[in-house]
């Protein structure tokens, strides 16, 4: 089975080919607009990967959380592609893919941050067992206090994740039990996005290209202004 896998969840973007196993994976970290990277990036990486988009069987895409504007230029390229080819495709959460870059680390607990901005982390927590990421709870916004509070009771936790470092040097002096993760699997990448992609296929959790929709967790500040203008004139 082939999956191309996206994501552009924040400032890294990347995507990968998968066939029994990655066969093809461009991955980059710079401020250039995801708008403008994406679509060669995909066509770079069928090209070395001797295939078209006829010959992929299913499109995966991280659809959150993350920033507002990555997430739907992430969820809008898939879904345009696979609504074209009518592919199946697979919802990924952001936090969920992060977890997945340490399938190799049996029993670690993962701690997934990305800056959710105004004092908050957008997290999930997960452990490694048998080499698949297991939920300890859903994806949710929470502040390094209330995250701090949750995980000191465990005797380590790996921070991974585009808010780790954030988190880590806000936190490393009221906990002794973080460990921040290496620059090389810190990040969100396209290969972890297919790995746990694979398995939900594989559990029936495909869905057709016009269910695909971003998850953002919370209103963007565009929509909070709106609401708030928009309470303001009813009083």
């Amino acid at each position: 089975m082939k999956i191309l896998s996206v994501d552009s969840s924040a400032k890294s973007a990347s995507i990968a080919i998968y066939d029994e196993k990655i066969i093809s994976e461009f991955f980059i970290n710079t401020n250039l607009t995801h708008s403008q990277t994406l679509v060669p990036m995909i066509d770079s990486a069928l090209k070395n990967a001797s295939l078209s988009v006829d010959d992929i069987d299913c499109f995966a895409v991280n659809v959150g959380p993350g920033s507002f504007t990555g997430v739907r230029i992430g969820v809008s390229a898939v879904k345009g592609i696979a609504y074209a080819k009518d592919k199946p495709c697979v919802a990924v959460s952001t936090l969920e893919s992060i977890a997945y870059n340490f399938t190799m680390f049996e029993n670690a607990v993962i701690c997934a941050c990305m800056d959710a901005r105004r004092n908050q982390f957008y997290n999930a927590l997960f452990r490694i067992e048998n080499g698949i990421p297991q939920r300890l709870c859903e994806d949710r916004a929470v502040s390094c206090e209330d995250l701090s509070d949750e995980i000191k009771d465990f005797e380590s936790v790996i921070i991974a994740g585009d808010g780790a470092e954030l988190f880590y040097n806000s936190a490393k002096d009221m906990l002794h039990n973080i460990i921040l993760s290496s620059d090389n699997l810190r990040y969100q990448r396209a290969s972890s996005v297919a790995s746990c992609a694979k398995r939900k296929y594989d559990n029936n959790e495909g869905i057709k290209a016009e269910a695909l929709m971003p998850s953002y967790l919370r209103l963007s500040q565009a929509e909070r202004e709106y609401k708030n203008k928009q309470g303001d004139n009813t009083k």
